[in-house]
């Protein structure tokens, strides 16, 4: 088949649409002699056929190697500037217990956001001082929760989780160490960035408030005031805005601390990584360089040790070691304006890849089954769902003769896909399974329909007015 829909300014046709780009998969990422694609040593098509599709795959080897390389060169660039640094796991880019196990075996912390992703990491044996809460409405019983188990730091988001921990810690007979979250007024997305004297978000305070605030913190006895804690977006490609946003937090750090030490500065993250082969993210090792020396740099102009250092990766660590596999349902040319644009529709979709449609995020695609020397063609990549935005893959090139039956992979879904899932049109979420040397084991189960059933009550068991029996027998 032959595609005359526009094309993306941003694709051209590949000289071989079996490819794997080396940036957007993962490293462990090949074909087979049969052409299938494999995953750590597990072809597409036995996972397929073990755990059925839509399914999450994760590769454990690339996430741990991927956290190991991110924390290694923080450490050896803060080394460097005569500190340290501590790195947390974006618990919301894709929490469960192996995770949480994975990322404290491979040495860092871990950020939670809500009670939720809190009882996760506790569950999963993390140590409550390794652990960062986050969140700008965070309730009062998940205050006190943190607080209880003696979670290491919480981020204060507002004026007034100020009174708010600092009760919950007088409540608790402890002394909580919080970091104070501060709006640098630096936007960046990609490799750009965007400076401005105010940023209109819903996180943190103004920059204007931080010495103010900071000293409020520390006004209360229950109280640890660690630091200045920033955070300027997400997918970013290298340094610059980081070092803008570091010079505009060290001069409140430097006021703050010419009344009492301020031991830390949390920088935040949100290192982008490659979705499609025009993607380029600067080397993390070149990132971390140019990040320590803007704050070393700012630090002797304001007079200031330099202090310890701390950072969120973000989706770098959890996005690229995962990839989602489809089964292909129907393909569909729809006449357009000017052509005719071929719709590949699989069946998952915005139930468990919510992102294209959130966000109008790019990805990739391959089929995963075999290859093909069919001439590649432009394909929308569609979800099975009732909803016309409900679109995985906007625009990619793919065999011409893709058909129903192949398997159809995208890459990079590693971070935000399963956190983002939901039961669209009672659509079950699938499992996730984890791949390492050819072994692949289930660490998220998948729901059935008798488990979203399950769920509602007027299928439960009772005499009612509906005259309802239970979900296992027939109705009345």
């Amino acid at each position: 088949m032959a595609s005359t829909a526009p094309q993306p300014r941003r694709l051209s046709a590949p000289d071989d649409a079996n490819a794997l780009a080396p940036l957007v998969w993962p490293t462990t990422a090949s074909r087979n002699e049969a052409g299938d694609l494999v995953i750590a040593g597990r072809d597409a098509s036995s996972l397929a056929a073990e755990f059925g599709t839509p399914l999450y795959v994760v590769d454990e080897s690339e996430a741990r190697t991927r956290a190991a390389r991110i924390t290694r060169a923080f450490d050896v660039a803060a080394a460097a500037a005569g500190t340290s640094v501590t790195v947390y796991y974006a618990g919301k880019a894709f929490l469960s217990a192996a995770v949480v196990r994975w990322m404290i075996d491979e040495g860092l912390a871990v950020d939670v956001c809500t009670g939720g992703e809190l009882a996760v990491a506790l569950a999963a044996g993390a140590e409550p001082a390794r652990l960062g809460f986050h969140g700008n409405n965070k309730s009062i019983a998940e205050i006190e929760r943190a607080v209880a188990v003696g979670v290491g730091a919480i981020v204060i988001d507002s004026e007034i989780e100020i009174e708010r921990v600092a009760q919950a810690a007088a409540r608790a007979g402890r002394v909580q160490p919080v970091r104070l979250r501060v709006n640098s007024g630096v936007h960046a997305s990609t490799h750009e960035f965007l400076a401005t004297a105010h940023e209109d978000q819903k996180f943190g305070v103004s920059l204007e408030r931080a010495v103010e605030l900071g000293s409020r913190i520390r006004s209360h006895g229950s109280l640890d005031f660690l630091g200045l804690h920033c955070h300027i977006g997400s997918q970013i490609f290298d340094s610059a805005g980081f070092a803008e946003s570091a010079e505009r937090l060290l001069a409140a750090h430097a006021e703050l601390s010419r009344t009492a030490p301020v031991p830390e500065l949390n920088l935040g993250g949100g290192f982008g990584i490659a979705y499609t082969a025009d993607d380029e993210p600067s080397p993390i090792e070149e990132i971390a360089r140019g990040i320590v020396t803007a704050v070393v740099n700012g630090c002797r102009e304001h007079g200031v040790p330099v202090p310890k250092l701390a950072f969120e990766p973000g989706r770098s660590i959890i996005g690229p070691a995962g990839v989602t596999l489809y089964t292909v349902g129907t393909v569909k040319p729809v006449p357009i304006e000017g052509g005719v644009r071929h719709y590949v529709s699989i069946d998952g979709g915005m139930s468990d890849n919510a992102r294209t449609a959130l966000y109008g995020a790019d990805y990739s695609a391959r089929i995963a089954s075999r290859v093909s020397d069919a001439a590649p063609v432009l394909v929308r990549v569609a979800g099975k769902h009732c909803e016309s935005g409900d679109i995985v893959v906007d625009a990619e090139y793919l065999p011409g003769d893709v058909t129903p039956g192949d398997l159809l992979a995208v890459p990079a879904t590693g971070a935000y896909c399963w956190s983002l899932a939901s039961n669209y049109n009672h659509v079950p979420r699938p499992p996730v399974v984890a791949v390492r040397d050819g072994v692949a084991r289930v660490i998220v189960h998948g729901e059935t329909e008798q488990q979203l059933l399950a769920r509602d009550a007027g299928l439960e068991a009772s005499d009612g007015p509906l005259g309802h029996r239970t979900i296992e027998g027939n109705p009345a």
